[in-house]
């Protein structure tokens, strides 16, 4: 069974805070340890299923951005949660593509639509949206009606407007 203690052991100079998610292990990691953490639970606890990854914005001043990757160990049929913050200011989180394939484009989709740069990445582009379109829809600021005039819907010629 996958424990803190053993992940401290193997990392002592790295400030871990565990956290509970509905009964499932749930670890916080400095942005600039989230790839050796990745690559110690996947080669030493057996972690090798990426399940999925996701970001979240958390719409507070410090540490906006949540990155959160879901992770099973096969044999034991254990999960645990791996998380790490970054801030709008400087939103860079290591991409962790060269240990889990399935990453990749998980992290393109948070970087499409939250903006958090995955450094290392081998082909960080967008998934959804054009090139050129410079928001990131999924921010808690982003106008739930879009932004005028910043890409144009497509209008279906049969829609029967209601005016009610």
């Amino acid at each position: 069974m996958f424990s803190l203690e053993d992940l401290r052991s193997q990392l002592p100079a790295v400030n871990f805070e565990q956290v509970d998610i509905t009964g499932t292990i749930g670890i916080i990691i400095p942005r600039e340890e989230i790839r050796n953490v990745a690559r110690i639970v996947k080669e030493q606890f057996g972690f090798k299923h990426f399940i999925d990854m996701l970001g979240v914005d958390r719409n507070q001043r410090k540490m906006r951005f949540e990155v959160i990757y879901n992770l099973r160990n096969m044999e034991t049929n254990e999960r645990i949660f791996l998380k790490t913050l970054c801030d709008e200011r400087d939103p860079h989180v290591p991409s962790v593509v060269s240990i889990w394939s399935g990453a990749n484009w998980h992290e393109r989709e948070v970087f499409d639509m939250y903006g958090v740069i995955f450094d290392g990445h081998p082909d960080l582009r967008r998934m959804y949206l054009p090139d050129e379109f410079e928001y990131h829809p999924l921010r808690k600021d982003f106008p739930l009606m879009g932004i005028d005039g910043s890409i144009p819907l497509p209008i279906d010629p049969n829609l029967k407007l209601r005016m009610n």
